[in-house]
């Protein structure tokens, strides 16, 4: 066993993973928000144009790295699957749902609320599937 599997959550597994949820949420907001005045200063538009997609790519990663390294940190199981999966959910929604609505202000409380969510759903998906492997 590695020092990894050995050690244990520093706080109950359901507070670290809505914590984290909630970090990523916010992350995603603030690198959009970023993103959007790279490209009002730039193009003199909040649209990115072309670069659109490639922006929300490169963010949807960096949220699903930084989700996985805190996961790691704090010691949870399957740290990259749940970030992976935790940001994958909240994308889904968000663009099935919510498109429309990014603007608002309520957004910032939203995502990162929806965030904790999805990572919780994403711990409970990942249990499953281990318990499918047994």
């Amino acid at each position: 066993m590695t020092e990894q599997e050995d050690a244990k959550p520093p706080l109950p597994p359901l507070l670290i993973l809505a914590l984290v949820g909630l970090l990523c949420g916010f992350a995603t907001i603030g690198l959009v928000w970023g993103s959007e005045q790279g490209c009002e200063r730039v193009r003199d538009t909040t649209s990115c144009g072309s670069l659109g997609l490639p922006l929300l790519l490169l963010i949807v990663v960096v949220t699903m790295v930084l989700g996985g390294l805190a996961l790691s940190r704090l010691a949870m199981p399957h740290p990259r699957l749940v970030a992976f999966l935790g940001v994958a959910f909240m994308l889904a929604v968000v663009l099935a749902f919510l498109t429309g609505n990014l603007s608002s202000p309520w957004t910032l409380a939203v995502v990162p609320v929806l965030t904790a969510i999805t990572f919780l759903l994403a711990d409970l998906v990942a249990r499953l599937l281990e318990r499918a492997d047994a």
